[in-house]
Order: C-alpha cells, then sequence, then structure tokens
C-alpha cells in the first residue's frame, strides 16, 4: 500500500468519524449556545478559507479561470437543486415577505422527511461532493488534500452538533440512536466516496481534475453560506461567531501559506 492511499484512508477516516463524534458530543454535553456559536462559526470560517486560498487557486491553476468557474457553478447549482428537491421546491428565510406563503405549501406537503432526516440526508448526498473533492486533491496533491480534508472534519464535526441538537429537540427518546444512525451515515457517504474518487480519478487529465476539484467547492460553498452561516448566528453571543468565523478563515490562511 502506497503512502498516496495511506494519507487518503487516514483523511477520509477522520472526516468520516468526526460526524459521529460532533453528535456524541451535542448529545452527552448539550453544549451551550455560545458553544455552538463558535463552533459552527469557526467551522464556516475554515471552510471559507479553504475555499480562498486553497481550492479555487488550485482549480485554476489547473483547469484555467473559464472552467474553474464552471466547475464551481455547477456544484454550486448540483446542491442549491438538492436543497430544492428536498423542501419541494420553495423555500424561504424567517424574515421573508414570502414565508407564510411556503409555510402553507409545506404544510399541505411537508418537506422530504422531518426536520433531522430533512438536515442528515441533506448533508449525506453533499458528503459525496465533499469526499469526492477530497479524493481528487490526493490525487493531485496531498497536501491540497490535508487542508481540504481538516477543514470537512471541523465542517462535519459541528455539523453532527447541530444534528444531535435538533434530534434532543424532536425526541428524546431515541435521541443516541437517531443521531448516531444519522451522522453514520453522513461519514460513511464522505468516506466510499472519497476512496472511490482517489481509486477512479486518479490519471485525469489537469484540466478535468481541476475542473472537478471547482465543482466541489462550489458544493461545499453553498452548504456554508446557508446552512452554516446561518446555524452560527442563530446560536451567537455578543458576535461569537463571526469572531471564531474570523478566527477558522486565518488559521486556514497560514496554513495555506505555510503549505
Amino acid at each position: 500500500m502506497n503512502n498516496d492511499l495511506l494519507i487518503i484512508l487516514g483523511i477520509a477516516a477522520a472526516a468520516a468519524v468526526a460526524s459521529p463524534l460532533g453528535g456524541l458530543v451535542a448529545i452527552s454535553l448539550r453544549p451551550s449556545s455560545l458553544a455552538l456559536s463558535i463552533a459552527v462559526g469557526f467551522a464556516a470560517g475554515v471552510l471559507m478559507g479553504t475555499f480562498a486560498f486553497e481550492m479555487m487557486p488550485t482549480s485554476m491553476e489547473l483547469a484555467g479561470l473559464p472552467l474553474a468557474v464552471a466547475g464551481f457553478l455547477l456544484g454550486l447549482g448540483l446542491v442549491y437543486i438538492l436543497d430544492l428537491y428536498v423542501n419541494r421546491w420553495k423555500m424561504a428565510g424567517p424574515e421573508a415577505d414570502q414565508k407564510a406563503e411556503v409555510d402553507r405549501l409545506h404544510r399541505r406537503r411537508r418537506p422530504r422527511g422531518s426536520n433531522v432526516a430533512v438536515l442528515a440526508g441533506g448533508t449525506s448526498a453533499e458528503e459525496l461532493i465533499e469526499g469526492m473533492t477530497i479524493g481528487v486533491g490526493a490525487t493531485f496533491e496531498p497536501k491540497v488534500a490535508l487542508i481540504v480534508g481538516l477543514a470537512i472534519c471541523i465542517d462535519n464535526f459541528s455539523e453532527g452538533m447541530s444534528i444531535g441538537e435538533l434530534t434532543l429537540d424532536e425526541e428524546r427518546k431515541n435521541a443516541k440512536r437517531r443521531t448516531l444512525g444519522w451522522t453514520s451515515l453522513i461519514g460513511l457517504s464522505l468516506f466510499v466516496s472519497a476512496v472511490a474518487g482517489w481509486f477512479l480519478l486518479k490519471g485525469l487529465a489537469q484540466p478535468v481534475t481541476g475542473f472537478l476539484f471547482a465543482t466541489g467547492a462550489g458544493g461545499m460553498f453553498y452548504l456554508t453560506i446557508t446552512d452554516l452561516v446561518p446555524e452560527a448566528e442563530s446560536h451567537q453571543f455578543q458576535q461569537s461567531s463571526a469572531i471564531a468565523n474570523a478566527a477558522g478563515f486565518l488559521l486556514v490562511m497560514v496554513l495555506a501559506q505555510m503549505s
């Protein structure tokens, strides 16, 4: 077994385990809203730094600006369509003028699952893109895969905490079993797609690899902006989420310069 394969297996395993670990922390310790704000905000900052300083520059270097932009838009669009599908093609924020109309629609035609199922099922699908991104990164530069894997690991831990908290709100009796079930599915989705990405996409032409890497960045960007940032803001205490976001962003900037 060569060193590159060992690296990808280690990165994928760590990121996969992070999700159920975060769920267990939420169930066992019941972190405060301040702790959740900091954890989720930090994860969002780490991911945004990863897009800015690692993923998109690498994609542009491999594929050129037009293909990198196209790949990013494709990844963003795919996850956006998944989000629309899960929510019956209608979504609105809490302050939107259309919120009442969307709520009426969802009372007639509920989203495809409970709140936990919608969040965890959608996240599991998104993990396929994130796992592929780790696998693609490892095919051309293990150090890039390490930084991307670190970002996804932190992201999965914070998402696991969010799923655990939401499960407790919905059903306390089977909260631990449901949380472990959903977060384990998320971890498995990521691990399988990361390993598959490494085996199946290794040896592709550099422009194709760069395009696929940008596709992963677009999907992760959508998840960060629509899920993690609002989640962190909803728990914030005296702008704790903004401070944690900045800390995560700067951490990746420093790591990118050191790598």
